[in-house]
């Protein structure tokens, strides 16, 4: 009889076991060697690793549609296709990157954090500290089969080589939006642009230079005094070109300044204040990466319904924006499953729409089934983005993020406190 108690109670140990080992696999622990284990592994066998776990991903919380598409679209689908649950979490890439940083320093292999939303410099610091897991996103089916992965937009993050260290998400390029009730004829080129400020004294400004939003208008002016992007292309960073150059940016930064709102004697500290302060009718302008952006803000009633968009003549930056997966993520396989779901044909068309996010997407239409590619061009976008072929005409790459940084350095100095 006390051979069988103890025969069952055996039984019983390796039963713990078996289910305890079962439970890990679909748990959050393919973290540190782990995650290095999973480059060897087949797909199918990295979505069995990711099912039923769940996933956060940190990301710039700053735009209603963007969240409302993750929480609304995102999430549920998600759930629903490869049962993972996602959570999203609202940070400033600076913050995770610092967070992450903290974490390297203390040898932390297992973070909080699966995947993080991220580009241009942000990605140059993730790199160089090696705060990222990867490569990965060769093992990703839909970057495989629906991504022109010989485009230098996908290949380069702002001048810097993505070497499989994040995945392409998405696509925007810089408009500017106003009200045509107030604006019959926007400005055409950056002259006639401080002609209409100077004209319009209090009714345009542009957010600090340490926003995402107000470094790129910054850096459409560089273009404009440099003569085009070619020259800061050539030879990547280059501090002879700005010193070429730089008397020209600062002196048309200097002149529009005491046209500007409030006299310029203060800035927009985010893209959101100065949305603000456009929807409050104080601004007769807006701008930002994303050339669809107004149709949700139009649809919620935050932006006026007579809101349109528009290019300069000499052309509007596009940029490709990625998702990466941080080195100590805690569930790698859930991570890949969730990006390789988010770059699907059917979230990336969802993310089109207008309804939630409205930007272009990251993959190549060439590459889509038929049916797909005449969804695409039949997808009314709303009134106020531009068509596709102006939107096309007037591209311009980004050049390297160490232009992104000098702005920053020296556009307080040599425009804040000269006025």
């Amino acid at each position: 009889m006390r051979k069988l108690r103890l025969l069952a109670l055996s039984f019983l140990i390796v039963l713990l076991m078996v289910a305890a080992g079962c439970s890990n696999t679909n748990s959050n622990t393919n973290s540190g060697t782990a995650g290095e284990e999973l480059k060897e592994k087949d797909w199918s066998d990295i979505t069995e690793l990711a099912d039923g776990s769940k996933v956060r991903i940190f990301m710039w919380g700053g735009d209603e549609g963007i969240n409302r598409y993750m929480d609304e679209w995102v999430a549920p689908n998600l759930k629903e296709s490869h049962n993972i649950e996602l959570e999203r979490v609202p940070m400033d890439t600076n913050e995770i990157l610092q967070k992450l940083s903290t974490e390297k320093r203390a040898n932390k292999e297992e973070g909080t954090i699966d995947i993080i939303w991220i580009n241009g410099e942000n990605f140059k610091n993730a790199k160089e500290f090696e705060l990222l897991y990867g490569p990965f996103s060769e093992k990703l089916p839909n970057y495989q089969n629906y991504v022109d992965t010989e485009s230098l937009d996908v290949q380069y993050d702002f001048g810097i080589e993505v070497e499989g260290l994040e995945a392409p998400w998405g696509k925007v390029q810089f408009v500017f939006q106003y009200d045509e009730e107030k604006i019959q004829t926007p400005p055409a080129n950056f002259e006639e642009l401080k002609n209409w400020i100077k004209g319009n004294p209090g009714k345009f400004t542009y957010p600090e230079a340490n926003d995402f939003t107000g470094n790129a208008f910054l850096r459409h002016v560089l273009y404009d005094v440099v003569g085009g992007p070619e020259k800061l292309l050539e030879n990547g960073y280059n501090e002879e070109v700005l010193a070429e150059h730089e008397d020209a940016l600062w002196s048309y930064l200097r002149e529009i300044q005491p046209s500007l709102w409030r006299n310029g004697e203060t800035y927009p500290a985010t893209l959101t204040d100065l949305d603000r302060l456009y929807s409050q009718g104080e601004l007769w302008m807006t701008m930002g990466y994303n050339e669809a952006r107004a149709e949700s803000l139009i649809k919620d009633g935050v932006f006026p319904e007579s809101t349109k968009s528009f290019v300069l003549d000499s052309g509007s930056i596009g940029n490709t924006h990625f998702l990466a997966i941080p080195f100590n993520s805690p569930n790698k396989a859930g991570a890949m499953v969730a990006i390789d779901f988010l770059m699907s044909l059917d979230a990336q068309l969802a993310k089109y729409e207008s309804t939630y996010w409205g930007e272009n997407m990251a993959l190549d239409p060439t590459k889509l089934p038929e049916d797909a590619q005449e969804k695409l061009a039949d997808m009314d976008r709303g009134a106020s983005v531009l068509p596709p072929k102006k939107l096309s005409e007037s591209l311009l790459p980004e050049v390297d993020a160490e232009y992104v940084n000098w702005l920053k350095e020296h556009w307080v100095n040599e425009v804040v406190q000269k006025q």
